[in-house]
């Protein structure tokens, strides 16, 4: 694996742009995870999503395309490769092409739960 540091600080500079206005619930070195304010009928915070160095890889989690599946339509066949389960995306490397597609994912997803009125 490449430096986990480095995909991770690439990862976490996607979702900062939207800690304003959520819950930072961790900052840590190698985890950084964000909520909502919106409480969901089982009174838990509604999650957005985190960025987390694990043993082999680092995970990016992005809740809207498990609320929003259909944000998953359009994306590429490579960053399609990198999911794992309905809502996560592994990376051992830095991908400047796929962290782009990862970003701009993530903006369509703040719309949605912004449009929902999540946010």
């Amino acid at each position: 694996m490449n430096n986990p540091d480095e995909v991770f600080h690439h990862l976490k500079d996607i979702l900062t742009p939207y800690s304003n206005g959520m819950v930072v619930v961790t900052d840590n070195p190698d985890d950084f995870y964000l909520n909502t304010h919106h409480v969901m009928k089982n009174k838990t915070p509604m999650y957005f999503g985190s960025v987390k160095i694990n043993k082999n890889y680092v995970s990016f989690h992005l809740m809207p395309v498990y609320v929003f599946p259909e944000l998953l339509e359009s994306i590429s066949p490579e960053l399609q490769k990198r999911m794992q389960g309905k809502s996560c995306f592994n990376f051992k490397a830095t991908d400047a092409k796929l962290f782009e597609e990862l970003k701009e994912l993530t903006r369509a997803g703040y719309g949605k739960y912004q449009k929902a009125g999540y946010l």
